[in-house]
């Protein structure tokens, strides 16, 4: 909240000294579409389901385990000894407990990798609006959550043309 009252404030202030100066150049960028549209967020997006997907298909594999031990312990119930039964149960909670288990740990993983690739992405977001503001002379660029911008101080394109090139 805080960097958004500095944003105004600075908008503002050079609004009001603009008066006094003879033009000062403000620019916009919109980070959520920069995010969506980067071309780096779809490779990002593939190299993260290349990464996971042995593991995701274990935990099918494993889901589709747990499956057929509840059908035939269904199946079996009325033919099996006591403590037969228990042991299939057991070993069918056993099977659930390990499927929770390394499903939270693949999604913790996956989020913990998708954390490190969106920082990387910001960076290069961050870096692309320096050159675009430094090469086409702006004084100051805002982020989102800016109360209003105009379209035609809005760079996210240009920010967007430029990440396109890699």
């Amino acid at each position: 909240m805080r960097s958004i009252w500095f944003s105004v404030l600075a908008i503002v202030l050079c609004c009001a000294h603009a008066q006094a100066a003879d033009y000062y150049k403000v620019g916009y960028v919109q980070v959520d579409k920069l995010l969506q549209e980067a071309p780096q967020t779809a490779e990002t997006g593939k190299k993260l389901e290349k990464e996971f997907s042995p593991r995701s298909l274990e935990l099918d594999k494993l889901q589709k385990q747990i499956r057929e031990l509840e059908t035939q312990l269904d199946h079996d119930r009325s033919n099996l000894t006591e403590s037969d039964r228990r042991l299939k149960e057991r070993q069918l909670n056993n099977s659930r407990l390990e499927f929770q288990s390394k499903q939270r740990e693949l999604r913790e993983d996956i989020n913990l990798r998708k954390n490190e690739e969106l920082a990387l992405l910001q960076e290069r977001i961050n870096k692309a609006v320096q050159t675009v503001a430094e090469n086409e002379g702006y004084d100051l660029v805002a982020y989102s959550g800016v109360a209003y911008a105009s379209k035609r101080i809005d760079i996210t394109d240009k920010v967007l043309k430029l990440l396109g090139k890699k």
